[in-house]
């Protein structure tokens, strides 16, 4: 088991607490710098990095240009969180909780803001009535899925990546407690699969787009290098579900937009263009 702690009476910050993102964490809001953000020419401005948050909406801004929807058409902006660049000015006016992805309507008077990844889907499917389904059951069970994405996924990322595979030393209890809980929601997403191709039933959504990203990545062993971990091979639907996502054109070309890391050929840091992914 891990040492004990006892908290102290008040919290204070520690600075040099450690982990891969300590340099970029703190306990208060609100910008460091003054920074405006760039402006392309498309009505639909995109400010992410091709984290999983990020290439959720990138997916689905690429689903909606192969579907023919012309005015999905968007300008792609890097925000390297590593490098706080989520605390400029313009970003925080945009989004101010500084998480990535944020986005800009500019077809709007005047311009609408959307922040939340799960809330951006929800604004650009309703908004070009794609990957949404009108019958109202089917779309009330989207929806469940969506949510359901947006409260579990923390536990994934923050919880069991962050002590798994982050923290500058490794305790017992928190991975094993978040390594329950991942596998607890692999298997719920393992039984739904079960029964129908796509999380929200036969219809492809941006419920898939939401939790691709996530465990997607997590069962391929794309992130955390964990699949091994948590027995990736034993959860079959899921990886049936994923192969069949990523054979997508425009998931290829989502997972490129707004990359900066990795194989070159795999990144396109901006994207203002289709002919951009032809270079």
């Amino acid at each position: 088991m891990s040492k004990e702690y006892t908290p102290p009476k008040v919290w204070k910050w520690d600075r040099e607490s450690g982990g891969k993102f300590a340099n970029i964490n703190r306990p208060i809001a609100g910008p460091t710098h003054n920074k405006d953000l760039p402006l392309g020419k498309h009505p639909l401005q995109l400010y992410s990095l091709a984290t999983p948050n990020g290439v959720k909406i990138t997916i689905l801004l690429e689903e909606l240009l192969a579907r023919g929807v012309k005015e999905a058409e968007y300008d792609a902006w890097v925000i390297n969180i590593m490098e706080g660049e989520q605390f400029g000015s313009g970003f925080v006016e945009l989004n101010p909780n500084s998480k990535i992805p944020a986005l800009l309507d500019q077809s709007t008077t005047p311009g609408t803001r959307v922040f939340e990844s799960g809330s951006i889907l929800l604004y650009l499917a309703e908004k070009f009535d794609q990957f949404i389904p009108k019958d109202p059951a089917a779309r009330t069970e989207c929806l469940n899925w969506l949510f359901w994405q947006m409260g579990s996924a923390p536990i994934l990322g923050g919880g069991f990546g962050h002590f798994y595979a982050y923290a500058p030393e490794k305790y017992e209890y928190p991975i094993n407690r978040y390594t329950m809980e991942i596998k607890r929601q692999l298997d719920v997403l393992n039984r739904r699969l079960e029964h129908v191709p796509y999380i929200a039933g036969e219809e492809y959504t941006i419920a898939d787009m939401a939790i691709w990203p996530w465990y997607g990545a997590l069962v391929k062993n794309e992130v955390y290098e964990a699949a091994e971990f948590i027995e990736a091979h034993t959860y079959t639907n899921v990886l049936r579900w994923c192969e069949d996502i990523g054979k997508r054109e425009a998931v290829k070309r989502g997972q490129r937009v707004n990359r900066v890391w990795g194989d070159p050929a795999t990144q396109l840091p901006e994207r203002h263009d289709a002919s951009d992914f032809e270079r």
